[in-house]
């Protein structure tokens, strides 16, 4: 069994923690904490909460995962990898991944999620329950794809970009770094970097917007 850390101590890290116990050849050892050091005092799910110094002593044994859902995790994940943290890529027994896709380190592809055919996904990207991504499509670096999100073929999907809850891209479209894209909106156009689109079809509402 290969040990795992779960970056992270909130409500995701715990269903992360449940789904990762449902694929072979993988157990979670720890959780890592980064913000509160009176959380080491406790346990979440019976594991011990580690402060990220500890990781040093762990990078050679154990592989780390991200649980924390926001684009916003990438500041988190540099400061693991530079203690020394090598991250696993995930997915779930119940997630269908073609053999003709890639998929970046600290990847996690969660149930009933579908990657396709020559589908590049970069490093850290989270696909949670039921979200899909079509053939020959690029999603970039720490993207997020909430459940039931649907993205077409030959989309391609910049940096920590957020598309929300049963979110449909339509096929080739572009989508700029740092942009969130609402529950249920369907994207008919490119979208420019860093804007906030809703609606059917999705209109930009905000511009300049942070990372989520």
């Amino acid at each position: 069994m290969q040990p795992l850390v779960i970056l992270g101590t909130g409500v995701l890290a715990e269903e992360l923690f449940d789904l990762i116990d449902e694929i072979p050849g993988f157990e979670v050892a720890a959780f890592i904490e980064n913000l509160d050091r009176e959380r080491c005092s406790q346990t979440l799910e019976g594991l011990p909460i580690l402060w990220i110094d500890e990781l040093d002593a762990l990078c050679e044994t154990h592989l780390a995962v991200s649980g924390i859902s926001t684009t916003n995790r990438w500041s988190y994940i540099e400061e693991a990898a530079s203690h020394g943290a090598r991250f696993a890529t995930l997915v779930h027994p119940l997630a269908r991944v073609s053999r003709r896709a890639t998929l970046g380190p600290g990847c996690f592809i969660g149930p009933g999620c579908i990657v396709s055919t020559h589908a590049t996904l970069g490093a850290h990207v989270f696909l949670n329950r039921g979200a899909t991504v079509g053939h020959h499509t690029r999603i970039d670096d720490c993207v997020t794809l909430q459940p039931r999100a649907n993205v077409a073929g030959l989309v391609h999907i910049e940096q920590r970009t957020y598309i929300g809850m049963s979110a449909t891209v339509i096929e080739r479209r572009h989508i700029g770094a740092g942009c969130l894209v609402g529950a249920g909106s369907l994207v008919v156009k490119d979208l420019p970097a860093h804007v906030q689109a809703m609606g059917v079809p999705a209109r930009i509402t905000k511009e300049n917007i942070e990372y989520k």
